[in-house]
């Protein structure tokens, strides 16, 4: 599939009649307007059919209709459960995915965002054993030693400045 150059959205991106596009982000995913509307008509109808057969078939032998009910709606939740599994078949994620590589000084600004959070960032004194192998692994944890040492030279430097405190 071709994408945009600028916008990494497809080419053939999903457009109303008078262009505008039809995507949204839901809970943090991207969807077609559409899809999301098709999804939730089939969510109802699918539970509901579910939730009125198991109450119809569960009245026929619980003589308590509350308990028959009450089993009814657990038929219906399985109902929402077929539904959701069935509309995440027919209608795929419209995320786009783009990867790009990045240099080390664009991760160091990102660990630099990271300890200015509350709770900081902590130091690689800090980590056990196990998570310093995986960090080196990784291929990380040089990048973790050579920030905190830029962190403390930083330190530093403004430490010996006149008028610093």
């Amino acid at each position: 599939m071709k994408h945009d150059r600028q916008t990494g959205a497809p080419a053939s991106a999903h457009l109303s009649a008078d262009g505008t596009s039809t995507l949204i982000e839901v809970w943090g995913d991207t969807v077609d307007v559409r899809h999301l509307a098709c999804s939730v008509v089939l969510g109802i109808a699918i539970s509901l059919v579910a939730f009125e057969a198991g109450h119809a078939v569960l009245a026929s032998f619980i003589h308590d209709a509350a308990i028959a009910r009450a089993d009814g709606m657990l038929v219906g939740l399985g109902g929402c459960l077929l539904a959701g599994a069935l509309c995440a078949r027919l209608f795929k994620p419209k995320r786009v995915v783009v990867e790009r590589a990045s240099d080390d000084t664009e991760r160091l600004r990102v660990l630099a965002q990271l300890a200015a959070e509350p709770g900081g960032l902590g130091t690689l004194a800090d980590l056990n054993n196990s998570t310093r192998a995986e960090l080196a692994e990784l291929g990380l944890l040089d990048l973790f030693t050579a920030y905190e040492a830029r962190a403390a030279q930083d330190a530093h430097a403004t430490h010996l400045q006149p008028g610093a405190r």
